[in-house]
């Protein structure tokens, strides 16, 4: 679903490629086929072996690249992102990949996920007398990485690596290598694939499709992968890890013909919703999916229960985005604009609304509504995921509780809040079950199910403090 009737981001996503002829086209495209993980800004660079040369602006990727900026972009090797901003402003100067130049080389920098130990790091730097030129947190790196003074790239950025914590997925593109690295428990995905002798590295597998490219392997957890002429090496840079991998990925974020950890995201997505089923039958005559993302649960909702499986809401891909709208009645109408409830599929029905999440509860509510307003007669409203009760530090844009609706009202409240006849939502067990446990003998099956229980898997570091008052906050 929209992003902005969502009100769910996560930071970015992250394209790379070594050895092709093309290497800015290809990049541009395996961008475009993860342009759903961000829409702020987006940017790639290219090397030719002797410079980087980059481009970057705010805005789609199509518009950031209307006006032939690639064909300046030659060389063989090049790396790409697009942006949504969880730490840092929208400023074009948070725009990635950062580009950095030094006596005798020089970098590019791009990143996925969020530091949970940014702020500390930069005020240690900066009375250590770094300037910063952004207010991202990725720029950290890169001076920790001038820092380091071990003499070798890789030593430099081993020692780096190993004092940012949280979840990160880098990629760095120099004259002579790229170099992938994973944070140790794994939170966003990364993969590797092949189109002939060039290597690619991308957030998610679908853009291994779409540029013709063949899978080679997932990143592990604080793994460095170091691709050069010489052709792929792959070491360490931490042996204390553990998986966790974002579960939210499965359940929103990921597109659904993306593997994670070798499982498909639309089959587990489907899964959800048939374990839903399992959980919260209702007596129904139509089943309807929030489009886009929880589609695929819909349909296993369906399967399982044998209700009919209908379009009851449609998506309007054409719409401008409404949090520009100067007013909440404009914005509200925004929203109309992007879904709308087909009568001819509700109507006097007792519909079943799937969706992947609740939020902050405002797009539920304004869907239930659309539905009534479209004429059904009963709208029982069925959630593929446990309610979305604490904040992510690690690379979701909701870091307080009081921005989500399950951490200050029971299931009940939030049924009578949202307008719908009942509401339930799938279990933790449910969840992981349903996911398939990519890595039975760790916590949650290798997953990360902080967002429903507040089990974080790391320290919280510079959010520690906020995060206990919130607590304690709703405990008073």
């Amino acid at each position: 679903m929209s992003t902005e009737i969502k009100g769910l981001n996560e930071e970015c996503g992250i394209f790379g490629i070594w050895n092709h002829p093309s290497a800015a086209q290809i990049t541009y495209y395996g961008l475009h086929s993860l342009q759903h993980r961000g829409q702020e800004g987006a940017g790639i660079v290219s090397t030719d072996g002797v410079t980087l040369k980059g481009h970057r602006n705010l805005g789609l990727l199509a518009d950031v690249f209307k006006h032939g900026e690639l064909d300046d972009l030659v060389g063989k090797s090049a790396i790409g992102h697009v942006r949504y901003a969880t730490a840092g402003g929208k400023s074009l100067s948070n725009v990635q990949p950062f580009l950095f130049h030094f006596q005798n080389s020089s970098l590019a920098l791009a990143h996925n996920g969020n530091l949970i130990n940014a702020k500390t790091l930069r005020n240690e730097l900066e009375e250590e007398g770094a300037i910063f030129q952004t207010s991202s947190d990725t720029e950290v790196l890169a001076h920790l990485l001038k820092r380091s003074r071990t003499g070798s790239l890789l030593e430099d950025l081993k020692v780096a690596l190993n004092q940012v914590k949280g979840g990160f997925a880098y990629m760095l593109l120099t004259e002579n290598e790229l170099i992938a690295a994973l944070d140790p428990n794994g939170f966003r995905p990364l993969s590797i694939g092949k189109i002939g002798d060039a290597y690619v590295v991308a957030s998610e597998t679908c853009a291994f499709d779409t540029v013709g490219a063949e899978f080679v392997r997932d990143v592990e957890p604080g793994e460095l992968i170091i691709i050069n002429d010489e052709g792929l090496h792959i070491e360490k840079f931490t042996a204390d890890v553990t998986h966790s991998i974002c579960s939210m990925e499965y359940v929103y974020f990921a597109r659904p013909d993306s593997n994670i950890a070798g499982i498909n995201v639309h089959s587990a997505r489907k899964r959800m919703g048939k374990r839903l089923a399992q959980e919260a039958f209702i007596e129904a005559d139509v089943v309807t999916g929030v489009p886009d993302s929880s589609i695929s649960a819909a349909i296993g909702y369906a399967e399982e229960t044998g209700i009919p499986y209908e379009l009851g809401l449609i998506k309007n891909r054409y719409v401008a985005r409404t949090f520009i709208q100067p007013s909440q009645e404009l914005r509200e109408q925004g929203v109309k604009m992007k879904l709308s409830a087909v009568r001819g599929v509700v109507e006097g029905k007792r519909v079943v609304m799937i969706d992947d999440s609740i939020v902050r509860g405002t797009t539920s509510r304004r869907i239930v509504q659309l539905l009534r307003e479209a004429g059904a007669a009963e709208v029982h409203v069925r959630i593929a995921s446990p309610p979305l009760a604490f904040p992510c530090f690690y690379g979701i844009d909701i870091q307080t509780r009081n921005e989500l609706i399950a951490a200050n009202y029971s299931v009940d409240e939030i049924c009578h809040i949202i307008g719908a006849d009942s509401l339930t939502y799938l279990s933790e067990d449910g969840l992981v079950e349903a996911v398939g446990r990519p890595y039975p003998n760790e916590p949650y099956g290798g997953l990360c199910m902080a967002y429903f229980n507040g089990d974080y898997p790391t320290e919280l570091f510079d959010y520690e403090q906020e995060y206990l008052a919130s607590l304690e906050a709703k405990s008073r």
